[in-house]
């Protein structure tokens, strides 16, 4: 008997120094990950709340294996290039998306580490809020609200009739991300290049009010600034087409991606059509070849049509049409896109009830402020150079 007791605390001695080495091993291996994933910068600036990373909360491993149990493929909300997002609940019950990469090289590494500083630095209604990260783990983990609506894509693209999808809540959500990005542009502490506008990149809350997301690629420039020289990137239809051929981003890319959004909103097409041939178009070029030929109020999406007022639909193509300029130059800034959109919104009740199918006239426009005059009920727009059909060769970035 005595043997035997002996042996069972032998044992148990075993397992405890066995735990107590693994125990120390853990905490060892989430000091390094932390090290590695650049979380001794970020402890310190949370610590002297430089940039605004007091907002920042740091999130422990083990409650966001609880919160999204264990990454349960049940959980997972979407999958991109640079990670997989799931569905999670905190301890304190609230309900949260956790961003995981899917590798950890540095260079899928630096793009998690540059969204949590960039969103450090944000407070908007309409960009969607970073609550936490996670470094003590081989691959980072990000935690944001949960927004349960999917994304401005899915809205548009997807046959789903339970979403509503009316001119007025597409020309709110217009408006609503022209505001977001205007405040990175002019209004956050540091200018910020998103870089990545697309519809896919728009998620939209328990009410459909859009939160700009995924700031992966965005850049904060110096106040005196105007662009950025960098290594091409970005999404295939999205690309300003300036800046693909001069690696040079400005502001006014994001007012051509922006641009791109609102076609799609008043279309329901994708950035590439898809022709019966399998040949790829640019709908950019099909849309301006649209409002050039005077006959665009025929591309638009039916429920769009009918929900509409014309002289308000003309008034956002021709918007739209400005923001696709070749040229950046000649693009309006998002202050004044964002702007004419909030004027459009105001007087929408206020423009003549005619029928849709009525001949628009194309002429120079008579503009007032960032506004564009109406006369007669007849819209008065000026003819803008047909967009190319550009075909960088990019992915899709998540």
């Amino acid at each position: 008997i005595c043997l035997a007791t002996g042996f069972l605390l032998f044992l148990a001695g075993v397992w405890w120094l066995y735990r107590k080495l693994e125990k120390r091993r853990n905490i060892k291996s989430k000091q390094e990950h932390f090290k590695r994933n650049d979380g001794l910068l970020l402890e310190k600036k949370l610590s002297s709340k430089e940039g605004g990373v007091e907002n920042i909360k740091f999130v422990t491993s083990k409650e966001l294996q609880t919160a999204t149990d264990h990454y349960n493929e049940n959980r997972i909300l979407g999958r991109g290039g640079q990670g997989v997002v799931f569905k999670g609940m905190l301890h304190d019950r609230r309900i949260v998306a956790v961003k995981k990469s899917k590798i950890v090289d540095q260079e899928h590494l630096d793009p998690f580490i540059n969204e949590i500083v960039i969103l450090a630095k944000i407070d908007h209604r309409n960009v969607v809020k970073l609550l936490g990260c996670c470094l003590e783990t081989e691959v980072p983990l990000l935690v944001y609200e949960f927004i349960p609506n999917g994304t401005l894509s899915q809205l548009i693209h997807d046959q789903n009739e339970e979403y509503p999808r009316s001119w007025d809540m597409r020309l709110r959500i217009a408006a609503e991300v022209s505001n977001a990005i205007s405040y990175l542009h002019s209004s956050a502490s540091v200018p910020i290049y998103h870089r990545d506008i697309k519809s896919s990149n728009i998620l939209l809350d328990e009410k459909f009010h859009a939160k700009l997301s995924d700031f992966g690629i965005s850049r904060s420039i110096g106040i005196d600034q105007t662009h950025l020289t960098t290594q091409v990137q970005g999404t295939f239809g999205y690309l300003d087409p300036e800046y693909f051929q001069s690696s040079q981003f400005t502001e006014k890319s994001d007012v051509y991606s922006f641009g791109v959004v609102l076609v799609e909103l008043l279309i329901a097409q994708k950035p590439v059509l898809t022709s019966g041939s399998q040949e790829n178009k640019s709908l950019i070029s099909y849309f301006i070849s649209s409002v050039d030929q005077n006959h665009f109020l025929d591309t638009l999406d039916p429920q769009v049509l009918k929900d509409g007022q014309k002289e308000e639909l003309v008034a956002v193509a021709y918007l739209a049409k400005r923001c696709l300029n070749l040229d950046g130059k000649d693009r309006p800034t998002m202050k004044e896109v964002a702007m004419e959109l909030e004027r459009i919104r105001v007087l929408r009740g206020f423009f003549p009830t005619q029928p849709k199918q009525a001949e628009v006239v194309v002429t120079k426009p008579t503009e007032i402020g960032y506004f564009t005059s109406f006369s007669n009920g007849f819209y008065r727009d000026s003819i803008i150079t047909s967009v190319s059909d550009v075909h960088p060769l990019m992915s899709d970035a998540f």
